[in-house]
């Protein structure tokens, strides 16, 4: 079971789990994973700011990293694995 962890929400664990699907080491920028998730899935109801805000957040918990700064590309982390796998502690979680 996934720790509930102040901070995070239903769209956090949209962009993990979409991450997680796909093919390892897949590097995707925001806009695309919000078009995936609101367009193709419907699976979000949030906007594409909303999408590359919760991203930044995500790496600052080390759940995603971003892999091109001048891009803007993303992927998902061993942590961030862990984190969907429920193999981590809330404290894991904590913005330092």
């Amino acid at each position: 079971m996934r720790p509930r962890v102040e901070g995070m929400n239903e769209v956090d664990d949209a962009v993990l789990e979409f991450f997680e699907a796909q093919d390892e080491g897949v590097a995707l920028p925001p806009t695309v994973v919000w078009y995936n998730l609101h367009d193709r899935l419907e699976v979000i109801d949030k906007s594409r700011d909303t999408v590359a805000r919760r991203m930044r957040k995500l790496t600052q918990r080390e759940l995603l990293a971003k892999v091109s700064d001048d891009r803007g590309y993303y992927s998902l982390t061993q942590k961030g694995r862990a984190y969907l796998a429920g193999d981590l502690e809330a404290d894991d979680l904590r913005i330092e």
